[in-house]
């Protein structure tokens, strides 16, 4: 009874799951394709796993099911079986017809099209849309607008086209309304605050993005904080934290900075390890330019590190590492350091490759570097080359690593990736000067023409009192040699009638080479071929009426430049001695030597308050005839504030007009100063004293000639100011000591700007 109990149930079971296994296993006799429109019905069997044929498999249908969601071709799939017939459904993804952008005003629609990855004539789906969605609102909080909303919008068009349009809210720029510190004790919160790129909204910060917050930009604020507090000794700080507070309002930041500055440190004993043979340590002893007693500076163990590598390489060492060995005593709050200079691993150059440049060529950034292929690796030289690669000014970004070569473990690859920027100029200028007069200028120049990294520019300048036509070519290297070549084409007119009543032009060109003969010292070579003219004489002096006419001058000069500035445009330090020496004769009708001398130095007095002393000399002598009145020097204006443009030096008794000089000495000290405001302004201030003299003129005559050879000596203040609209700087120079006939000139503006 038992058994035919067991025999049911069973048999019960097999009648419900035999139907099931049957249509598990079932084979499909064919396999129905419905709803499509653009997709051909064979692209949607390429991406099944299922065909006519096989056995019906449960798990064969669903990854076929994700291979067509997979696709992004579809909005919905359905997949069924009706006997044996597999039917799948599927709805497809619209085409995109346009794409439009609303609401943007601050980004233009170019920026925005460049930054979505959909394009018209592509399939439209949502997950794509999200993204552009995150990459356009990522645009906006790069420049501070955190406020900002997207919100995408489709048309429906016929034949299952959509346009898609991106709704935009820009916002208000989300600023930074605070920046705290918390943690500092020798700095207080406003000079900390300068030392960071991020700044707190003002109103006079309307023509920067500084007080927008940017969370890359607060990153670079802690390395600049680091380095500014390693600079001044304290070898243990570290910025804990940088926390960043958006207001509930959504319109602001609050950046708090917290800071542990730790001891600071001043220089102990610095000693040379040299694992070198027939190196000598006390030869290189020289170059520790750290003095102990001095605070501590990690840019000048920096430096230090840097003429090391530089002095040893020179030595023949190919392959050499100089690390710094920092020894804290914080007993006596001293640093020692032992610069160990070992032999560095044996690697080599195997090649160079550059990624980037669309228009610049290969070569014009290969030869800036200090390294070839096969050369001895260094990375002095790679830093170099950096510096040189950015100085051209070509590119937005130029980045140089080097990496491990796959071919041998002593070899290595320099990657270089540059970013291009604009390199063509177009400028428009207006502007006033004491010795000028008011300015219009115009220039149209290409410092990259061609992607060859030549410089070919023409301007053009019109004034009441001068008037200019240029055009100039430089070739930076040329035939292939670190030699820049050129030329100048140019016709000057310049009206001098307050000076020496008399109108002068202008008119030649000239071909000129330059290179260097090492780091810092310079070589230059000109010739020059120009038709001087006096003109419009306007006086009664006999010494001005004789210049009248044209002389042709046929000029050959060169001139020796060392320059240790740590800038040329706003140095702070270093010095630059100048010699210049040119002769006329060769042809034309001028003959003379004439030679230069000029030099100045820069100190730190304290921050941001710089000491400049500057000083010029120069002689000219005639072979054979006397110096024409447009060759000799004239000392007064820029060269002497305080005094008139040519209102130091010989002078006709009777009309009072300027005669210039067969040679001229002048120089100048001067502080400049904060004055307190923000550093936004760009303004300063300075204090200056200027000295100067201009010997006798070279006339046949001297009888109605005043002159004087005397020092004058001209104090004064001015202030400058790097607006916006360009350099504009006012001085006061108070002649102190002068000759009665000299003519002065207290106010001096000069005013100029380029848009």
């Amino acid at each position: 009874m038992r058994f035919v109990l067991w025999t049911a149930v069973l048999l019960g079971i097999l009648a419900g799951v035999m139907p099931a296994l049957a249509q598990e296993g079932g084979r499909i006799r064919s396999v129905s394709i419905l709803g499509t429109q653009r997709i051909e019905v064979e692209t949607v069997r390429s991406y099944m796993t299922i065909a006519e044929g096989d056995l019906y498999d449960t798990d064969r249908v669903n990854r076929s099911l994700k291979a067509l969601f997979n696709t992004g071709l579809f909005q919905d799939v359905a997949i069924r079986r009706e006997g044996e017939q597999l039917v799948v459904r599927v709805v497809e993804n619209p085409i995109i017809n346009r794409i439009a952008f609303e609401g943007n005003s601050r980004i233009k629609e170019e920026q925005l099209s460049s930054e979505v990855q959909l394009r018209p004539r592509t399939v439209y789906t949502r997950s794509k849309v999200q993204a552009d969605v995150k990459r356009i609102l990522e645009l906006y909080r790069r420049g501070g607008r955190f406020a900002a909303t997207v919100e995408p919008k489709i048309i429906q068009l016929e034949q299952n086209r959509v346009d898609l349009v991106y709704e935009i809210s820009e916002g208000q720029p989300t600023y930074v309304r605070r920046i705290a510190f918390v943690g500092n004790k020798r700095y207080d919160q406003d000079k900390l605050r300068e030392m960071l790129q991020t700044k707190e909204e003002r109103w006079y910060r309307f023509l920067s993005t500084d007080d927008t917050y940017d969370p890359d930009r607060v990153t670079y604020d802690r390395e600049l904080l680091r380095r500014f507090y390693l600079k001044h000794g304290f070898a243990d700080f570290r910025v804990s934290s940088a926390i960043a507070e958006l207001t509930p309002s959504r319109e602001g930041f609050f950046i708090t900075y917290t800071i542990d500055e730790g001891e600071r440190y001043k220089f102990g004993a610095s000693t040379i390890n040299a694992d070198l043979r027939d190196l000598k340590p006390e030869d290189l002893q020289p170059l520790l330019i750290s003095e102990p007693g001095d605070w501590y500076n990690a840019d000048q163990v920096e430096d230090i590190v840097q003429r090391l590598v530089d002095a040893v390489g020179t030595k023949g060492f190919a392959f050499v590492d100089v690390k710094p060995q920092v020894r804290r005593n914080r007993e006596t709050q001293t640093i020692d350091i032992t610069y160990d200079i070992k032999e560095g691993p044996r690697v080599f150059v195997e090649r160079i490759d550059i990624s980037g440049n669309v228009r610049t060529l290969d070569q014009v950034i290969r030869r800036e570097f200090r390294l070839v292929e096969g050369d001895a690796f260094n990375s002095a030289k790679l830093r170099r080359s950096r510096q040189r690669l950015k100085d051209l000014n070509f590119f937005e970004k130029a980045e140089i690593t080097n990496i491990p070569s796959d071919t041998a473990p002593d070899r290595t690859v320099i990657k270089v990736d540059v970013t291009e920027k604009s390199t063509g100029e177009l400028t428009f200028g207006v502007g006033w000067a004491s010795s000028a007069g008011p300015i219009i200028e115009a220039s149209l120049r290409e410092r990259n023409l061609l992607g060859r990294g030549q410089d070919l520019r023409l301007g053009a300048g019109l004034g009441t009192k001068r008037s200019s036509l240029d055009l100039s070519f430089t070739e930076p290297y040329f035939m292939d040699r670190e030699v820049a070549a050129g030329f100048d084409a140019f016709v000057v007119d310049r009206k001098l009638q307050r000076e020496s009543s008399y109108d002068a032009s202008s008119m030649g060109g000239d071909l000129r080479a330059g290179y260097r003969l090492s780091e810092n010292l310079r070589q230059d070579v000109v010739y020059t071929l120009k038709q001087d003219t006096v003109k419009g004489i306007n006086s009664t002096s006999p010494y001005v009426l004789e210049q009248l006419g044209s002389k042709v001058s046929s000029v050959i000069g060169q001139g020796l430049l060392y320059d240790r500035r740590d800038s040329r445009i706003d140095p702070t330090e270093g010095y630059f001695i100048r010699l210049g020496t040119d002769g006329a004769g060769l042809g034309g009708d001028i003959r003379y030597l004439r030679g230069s001398i000029s030099g100045g130095q820069y100190f730190t007095l304290t921050d941001k308050v710089i000491l400049g002393i500057s000083s010029s000399l120069g002689y000219i002598y005639g072979l054979d005839q006397r110096v024409r009145i447009t060759d000799r020097f004239y000392v007064g204006g820029d060269n002497l504030r305080g005094f008139a443009n040519g209102g130091v030096g010989p002078r006709d008794k009777n009309t009072g007009d300027a005669l210039g000089g067969i040679w001229q000495a002048v120089g100048s000290a001067q502080v400049k100063f904060p004055l307190g405001l923000p550093e936004e302004f760009g303004v300063s201030g300075q204090a200056f004293t200027d000295i100067g003299t201009a010997g006798p003129t070279d006339t046949a005559d001297t009888t109605n000639v005043n002159q004087s050879s005397s020092i004058r000596v001209s104090p004064g203040v001015g202030l400058s100011w790097k607006s916006p609209m360009g350099p504009v700087s006012v001085d006061l120079g108070f002649p102190l000591v002068k000759e009665k006939f000299d003519k002065k000139e207290i106010f001096r503006f000069n005013f100029g700007t380029k848009f």
